[in-house]
């Protein structure tokens, strides 16, 4: 078997998957896949998003969301509403959503350490259960609001575009 054909792994593509373009917002991620983005409604938000959420779902890659509780089951409709069955990629492990409390504001605070340990977690345990990449998109708008830690997030984006160059996933 050639080396550069796709591999399949659990059902899933694994090799040249990485190395195929990833589009997002009319631009291609290159060898830096970190996006900060800045939206000024919830739809201009999902209609540049759901392209590139659905593309990665198209391609048998992870999908690791983090959303603001109170709009948790909006992002599952706006999923759904792209043609994405949400609850069989959750049943099959491709689609994992998380609420604030349960990855930036555990125990009710930012703690930055704990934040980049849970992102190389997730990265590398979307490689060990067999994806080619793990797409991550997270909402950071608790960041706006008054949090313990919340002075920590500059030092903490810094720390996290030193930790991303080590993996080909991409994070929104």
């Amino acid at each position: 078997m050639d080396p550069d054909d796709d591999r399949v792994k659990s059902g899933r593509r694994v090799s040249s998957e990485i190395s195929r373009p990833i589009r997002f917002a009319g631009s291609v991620l290159d060898a830096q896949r970190h996006v900060c983005a800045f939206f000024h409604s919830h739809d201009e938000e999902y209609s540049t998003l759901l392209p590139f959420i659905k593309d990665g779902f198209e391609r048998g890659e992870k999908a690791f969301h983090i959303v603001d509780p109170k709009r948790r089951e909006e992002h599952r409709l706006r999923l759904a509403s792209a043609g994405i069955e949400v609850e069989a990629a959750e049943k099959s492990g491709q689609f994992e959503l998380r609420n604030w409390a349960d990855a930036y504001l555990r125990d009710g605070h930012f703690d930055q350490d704990r934040m980049l340990a849970l992102i190389e977690e997730v990265l590398e345990g979307g490689r060990q259960q067999g994806f080619a990449l793990t797409r991550l998109v997270a909402d950071m708008e608790w960041a706006l609001e008054d949090r313990p830690g919340v002075d920590d997030l500059v030092e903490y984006e810094t720390r996290l575009n030193y930790v991303l160059p080590r993996y080909n996933d991409p994070v929104i």
